[in-house]
């Protein structure tokens, strides 16, 4: 067993094994004060030490083992042996039990009290070892899971609800809703999904279990519940929560609620539909506690975010962001309106729904049902005075030529359509009815964007292309630059739930339209066009910069092939003169 250590003074510790100077540990401990952080992380923060080179030094003088997580094979029942608010509290985790001792992992394995107090709870003999607090806190969200939590309180509510039918007025008028179990096991399922940084959460139900779904990094995750009556229970209290009609099952609905998790603000898109086996539910959630969205933060190369800027502060024109759903277009457009947004400007956006709240910015929800549409409410928007338009989607020919009307009249618009490129972009907007030569005048630019899921760093391991896909790269790269080229994989860890994807990160391209496309535009020449924009010295292919990525090893070629396989799409549609009806 591993004797608590006896209080040292790490400062001290550092300075007299010239690891520090006396001089870097004065400024460190004033400057600990201001940033409320301990020691280790205010050295680390200030760059007097890397925190590798202070996690071997703890592990050399405290005699205990430094160990990487990021690959470890945790023991799920060992870990739960120390509860998760306990681990939380005092950056600890079980790694592994041997001969009746524990082994324990501590961001800091010189606290005393968490030595103690961990021995205490657990009972039983502990040793230390030292792990790395980033890579502590990314294990604990992915093995203190509430899959297990949310299972039980699944059984919990099936009983309760016993064999015959509940009673939707006793459930919906419960006195103490925070003892309920549905209210329990929504709360565990919402937790969760923040946890794992989930985008969408699922709940559908099937013949004899229901499924809870969450979108992690673009891709569904699965688990699958027997108790399959539970899910009327839980739909009725998302449908309270929402305000919609519990008596309703019949017809789709849509709602949406704010609810706190763990100190974040999440807004929740909730959308029902029926199906064969009941109800099925898919609420989007947005984190309002993210803060304010900026260009800086889109993920934008460099040389394209400096021309998008330049675009967007034009007095006038339109400019489209595009792509599928889930691409990132939100996030481009508000990252666009913060940079925009200041007292002498008027702006004015126009969305179905209003995702984000921004201050000093007039936000409208279209209401089709009551007659508030894209059209009617782009009409009374161009009496309010406005300098910028946003309008959350160009669905129509009615809002796709107000919008190009008002961006000649001295109005900056920004819109989204879903396309898969750019190239598509322009042509949409004909094929749904604009004239060509308005749309020739008023469009400025168009950005195709999409996102692409990121190898984990932490299990990259190079990946030699087969005889079929050195093909395909063979077109795009030449032959020297391909042979030095080493692609990447994740084999799958811990630390990215055994996927081999960590994360996303945007790719896009941009297409400005320069006079011999606009010409192409006003003759509805779609080979022209087309021609033109592959021709234009600054436009790059979305391919492009997903082949950019690969051959960093920031992506897989997986990641480019699908990309790629999207693209060919779009290009057969456009050669076709055909474009996609709108999502």
């Amino acid at each position: 067993m591993t004797k608590p250590n006896k209080k040292i003074r790490l400062g001290d510790l550092l300075v007299q094994n010239d690891v520090l100077t006396e001089e870097q540990l004065v400024e460190a401990l004033s400057q600990q004060k201001k940033l409320g952080l301990r020691l280790g992380k205010t050295l680390v923060h200030l760059k007097f030490v890397e925190e590798e080179q202070l996690l071997r030094f703890l592990s050399q003088q405290l005699n205990i083992p430094y160990i990487d997580i990021n690959n470890f094979d945790f023991n799920e029942e060992l870990i739960r042996r120390l509860p998760e608010t306990l681990a939380r509290r005092f950056r600890a985790i079980v790694l592994k039990e041997q001969n009746g001792v524990m082994l324990i992992g501590m961001a800091d394995p010189m606290d005393i009290f968490a030595f103690d107090e961990i021995s205490r709870v657990l009972g039983q003999d502990i040793d230390q070892a030292v792990v790395r607090e980033s890579d502590l806190l990314n294990a604990m969200d992915m093995v203190y899971r509430r899959t297990s939590e949310i299972s039980t309180l699944a059984e919990e509510l099936q009983d309760e609800l016993g064999e015959d039918q509940f009673d939707l007025g006793q459930l919906s008028t419960a006195d103490d809703e925070s003892e309920a179990p549905v209210v329990k096991l929504l709360q565990s399922i919402f937790e969760d999904a923040l946890q794992v940084k989930a985008s969408d959460i699922h709940i559908e139900p099937d013949a004899s279990v229901v499924r809870i779904r969450q979108r992690i990094d673009g891709v569904l995750q699965e688990h699958v519940m027997k108790e399959k009556r539970i899910t009327s229970a839980m739909v009725l209290r998302l449908k309270l929560m929402s305000g919609l009609d519990i008596s309703e099952k019949r017809i789709p609905q849509d709602g949406r609620f704010t609810i706190r998790v763990k100190h974040h603000t999440i807004d929740v898109r909730l959308s029902t539909i029926p199906t064969q086996h009941g109800e099925s539910v898919v609420m989007r959630l947005l984190d309002q506690s993210a803060g304010a969205i900026d260009l800086d933060h889109s993920g934008m190369p460099a040389a394209i975010l400096e021309r998008f800027r330049q675009l967007i502060h034009r007095p006038h024109g339109l400019i489209l962001v595009t792509g599928p759903t889930g691409s990132g277009k939100t996030t481009t457009l508000y990252g666009a309106l913060s940079e925009l947004n200041c007292p002498e400007k008027k702006i004015i956006t126009v969305e179905d729904p209003v995702e984000y709240q921004l201050e000093r910015i007039t936000q409208v929800q279209v209401n089709p049902k009551i007659g508030l549409t894209f059209g009617s409410v782009l009409r009374a928007t161009l009496r309010q005075d406005p300098e910028i338009l946003l309008v959350g989607e160009i669905r129509d020919h009615e809002t796709a030529e107000i919008a190009l009307r008002a961006s000649m009249t001295g109005h900056m618009v920004l819109s989204t359509l879903h396309t898969n490129d750019a190239l598509a972009s322009a042509m949409r907007l004909i094929d749904i009815g604009a004239p060509g030569y308005l749309v020739a005048s008023s469009l400025r630019a168009v950005v195709s964007q999409r996102l692409v899921r990121r190898v984990c760093e932490n299990c990259k391991q190079d990946r030699e292309p087969d005889q079929q896909e050195m093909v395909l790269l063979e077109s795009i790269m030449d032959a020297e630059e391909l042979s030095r080229t080493r692609f990447k994989k994740g084999s799958g860890c811990q630390s990215c739930n055994h996927t081999g994807y960590k994360g996303r990160i945007g790719i896009f391209e941009l297409l400005e339209i320069n006079p011999q496309m606009a010409d192409a535009l006003r003759r509805n020449d779609v080979s022209a066009f087309t021609k033109s924009a592959i021709a234009s010295p600054s436009f790059k292919p979305l391919i492009s910069s997903a082949m950019e990525y690969a051959a960093q090893g920031i992506i897989s070629l997986e990641e480019v092939f699908r990309v790629a396989e999207q693209v060919d799409e779009s290009e057969e549609n456009v050669d076709a003169g055909v474009v996609e009806p709108p999502l």
